[in-house]
């Protein structure tokens, strides 16, 4: 059982930066592939970034491509998703999500866990 939560949502104005964190319990963290979504009201969740178990692969949505980061650090169970330049259009929550190796970062049903959430708003 592994257990997610966001942290490091905010309100910010176009052009800035949030770091979002997401913290996993448990000793099995390092198992698991993770995965950052995001929903905006009235649209379906869809893929941000992903990052497999040691960091050594990440994997980006086109419109955040050059933008975002994502890393992880598995001393701390936490991995993070670093956003520069945010857009208006990246309003949403950003939920973080943790998944077994080996299959598609951009299908909702290959997670396992999911965290809550948390709210990224930006004004332009």
């Amino acid at each position: 059982q592994v257990q997610l939560v966001e942290s490091g949502g905010g309100l910010v104005q176009a052009g800035g930066s949030l770091r979002l964190s997401c913290a996993a319990s448990g000793r099995t963290f390092v198992s698991y592939a993770m995965g950052w979504w995001r929903q905006a009201p009235g649209k379906e969740r869809e893929f941000v970034s992903g990052i497999n178990w040691s960091g050594g692969s990440t994997y980006y949505a086109d419109s955040v491509k050059g933008r975002f980061t994502i890393s992880r650090d598995n001393a701390k169970n936490t991995v993070y998703l670093q956003m520069n330049g945010l857009k208006p259009e990246d309003t949403a929550v950003y939920y973080c999500a943790a998944k077994v190796s080996g299959s598609s970062y951009r299908v909702t049903l290959n997670y396992d866990y999911w965290g809550q959430g948390t709210q990224v708003t930006v004004s332009a």
